[in-house]
């Protein structure tokens, strides 16, 4: 069954929770009516109607404990709601319960179920026009645990901020940056955001550019980057490494090199390749330039 499916029996709107406790509470006034006719003939007129609420009260609590276990017995089954969409949902299942549960008992004891209707839709306006701003980030929340463009431990750039993600909660996304810093993110600017994860893939390419003389030949250039891809262990054979020029600068031409590695070993291959680049033009002979002005001095 979608999890979709859960999200809008959970988060019903105020006045469909509303409307339907009103319906309901007509009719188990309309169905308690034997019993308070009953507590009249004993003389009991007066007690009628708190007893009956009583007994009304008693019925909703456990009814709500049925349906929350069903509930619970259909999360437990099924495995594409993470853990804190759960909790959230039960939590919202088992208040839109008790809301009806609410009226019911207070038409019961004769209060007129209309003006509890009106005050509850007024304190809820109020309630969500003070609260707008944690609630965007509790819907965003909400969309980001159902479409799961995160997962907790993978590399990801978030709203700007690269770093591994190290949870991602109802109100807040928090990331750990390579540099040890926390970084805690509200989820309405990460549901906002342009989101790249770099670790959902099990592979990925490493992509570096070095600069060479005009004077060295591309293909000892070319050759000196893919053996020192073949040297680096982690470097995957398949998909194969490859070099390319990729631009042609005032004072050097641009080499860009492409090796493939498990998501996991990116980092430790980046920084390798750094290092065998060097050593490995260092044996071919090819130099790494930089940009220099040749000035010629003419004589009078």
């Amino acid at each position: 069954m979608s999890p979709f499916f859960f999200a809008a029996e959970a988060l019903l709107s105020e006045e469909s929770v509303v409307a339907t406790a009103a319906e309901a509470a007509d009719e188990v006034v309309q169905k308690t009516s034997v019993l308070s006719d009953f507590f009249e003939s004993l003389g009991l007129a007066g007690l009628s109607s708190i007893l009956t609420a009583i007994i009304v009260f008693i019925i909703c609590a456990v009814f709500i404990r049925v349906v929350t276990a069903a509930v619970d017995r259909v999360f437990a089954r099924g495995r594409l709601l993470d853990e804190t969409v759960k909790r959230f949902l039960r939590t919202a299942i088992r208040i839109c319960l008790w809301v009806i549960a609410l009226v019911i008992v207070a038409g019961t004891l004769g209060i007129p179920t209309a003006s509890l209707v009106a005050i509850i839709s007024v304190a809820g306006l109020a309630l969500s026009l003070s609260m707008q701003t944690i609630l965007s980030n509790l819907f965003a929340g909400v969309t980001l645990l159902f479409t799961r463009p995160l997962a907790v431990g993978e590399f990801a750039e978030v709203a700007g901020i690269s770093g591994t993600v190290h949870s991602v909660g109802m109100f807040y996304t928090t990331v750990n940056t390579p540099n040890g810093q926390v970084v805690t993110i509200p989820n309405s600017t990460v549901a906002g955001a342009v989101i790249t994860n770099y670790g959902r893939q099990k592979l990925r390419r490493a992509a570096l550019t070095f600069d060479a003389d005009y004077d060295d030949p591309t293909e000892d250039v070319k050759a000196a980057l893919l053996d020192a891809a073949a040297s680096v262990e982690l470097v995957l054979a398949e998909p194969a490494p490859a070099a390319y020029i990729t631009a042609f600068k005032d004072s050097t031409i641009e080499y860009t090199l492409h090796a493939w590695c498990d998501t996991a070993n990116y980092w430790t291959v980046f920084t390798s390749l750094n290092e065998a680049v060097r050593k490995s033009f260092d044996e071919h002979g090819v130099h790494m330039s930089f940009n220099h002005i040749n000035v010629h001095m003419m004589e009078k």
